[in-house]
């Protein structure tokens, strides 16, 4: 009796084991990374039409902002609630400047250590930018 617990104990602990450092491959039959993607990628795009309030980030991934007045602001979820979060924001209007902001967290350059509450994204100037949440911030590459 108990060998026949020691066993299933020892057979359980190798299915968490196996399952727990598990990789799925998409397309691929010998995974290197937890996921492992052999193909193209698509994600999800929304397009957000700026209000006269902040108009809020909470969906998609590649998300096309269209601001209808000056500095129409765009506002990012928590960086701290969403650690790893990743958007790619475009700014779809030729000549209207919008302002990118963040409910918790500041939006830093890539390589610096200057955050500030927003940006403006406009022609010439931050039109396309990637935005990563560290758990405490936004790291933003233009």
């Amino acid at each position: 009796m108990k060998k026949l617990k020691l066993m299933l104990i020892l057979i359980t602990a190798l299915f968490v084991v196996d399952f727990g450092l598990a990789q799925v491959g998409i397309n691929t039959s010998n995974p290197l990374s937890t996921l492992d993607i052999n193909g193209n990628l698509s994600v999800k795009t929304i397009t957000l039409t700026g209000s006269g309030s902040a108009t809020l980030i909470s969906d998609g991934v590649y998300i096309s902002i269209a601001p209808q007045a000056t500095d129409q602001e765009f506002r990012l979820p928590s960086a701290v609630a969403f650690p790893g979060r990743v958007y790619i924001i475009r700014n779809i209007q030729n000549s209207i400047t919008a302002k990118l902001t963040s409910a918790v967290g500041l939006l830093f350059p890539k390589g610096s250590t200057v955050g500030s509450a927003d940006i403006y994204m406009f022609e010439g100037s931050k039109r396309s930018i990637i935005v990563i949440s560290d758990g405490a911030n936004w790291t933003y590459f233009d």
